[in-house]
């Protein structure tokens, strides 16, 4: 996808105040973008207006990002991502489950969201075309969802930026001669260990 034919994209989020920035950044980056604060809107916006892309909140009040991902996969096939903050297990797997293209932690930065966008879009478009791109494309933002919200964890713990929390799990997944994904899985375990414990 060129940058004089960037896409439509869908942004989805109960918040008013993230909706607004993530509409101006990514209008800014030169998108078209279409918003919706609730999941029933959303879904008649994509049915109108067919994105190429659907940035969704999960958490939302009436429809979630869960239920309007499904109807967008199902009904239109319109590949969609989440941004969320740190979930549980169970979200995890139901990301995974329902085939999001990538998955952010928040609290979000616009610069962080624009290449995640940008390389999920160049993604889908090379699935679409069924032949693989002539270069893998750089996606540092799209991430494992475990280890993305392991990230997301140490960032939140250290006030680190995300590149420098994901260079510190990967030393750790290092010294301790582990796949980042796993070392992932214990941070998020010892997590919730410590704040099923503090209940």
């Amino acid at each position: 996808m060129s940058a004089t034919a960037k896409g439509t994209i869908l942004v989805v989020d109960d918040d008013r105040l993230v909706l607004a920035t993530l509409v101006h950044g990514l209008a800014q980056a030169g998108y078209q973008v279409i918003d919706a604060d609730n999941g029933n809107d959303a879904i008649l916006l994509a049915r109108e207006h067919r994105p190429d892309l659907a940035l969704l909140d999960i958490r939302m009040e009436g429809m979630s990002g869960f239920d309007v991902a499904e109807t967008l996969r199902d009904k239109y096939r319109i590949p969609f991502m989440f941004l969320s903050a740190f979930s549980d297990d169970a979200t995890v797997a139901q990301v995974k489950a329902l085939g999001a293209v990538a998955y952010l932690v928040k609290p979000l930065d616009i610069r962080q969201i624009v290449p995640a966008v940008e390389a999920a879009l160049a993604n889908v478009g090379a699935r679409r075309a069924a032949a693989p791109p002539a270069a893998p494309v750089p996606a540092p933002m799209v991430l494992d969802p475990v280890v993305a919200m392991a990230v997301g964890v140490l960032m939140h713990r250290y006030s680190l930026t995300r590149g420098a929390a994901l260079e510190r799990l990967e030393r750790q997944a290092q010294s301790e001669q582990r796949a980042p994904a796993e070392q992932a899985e214990r941070l998020l375990q010892a997590v919730e260990l410590l704040s099923s414990s503090g209940q």
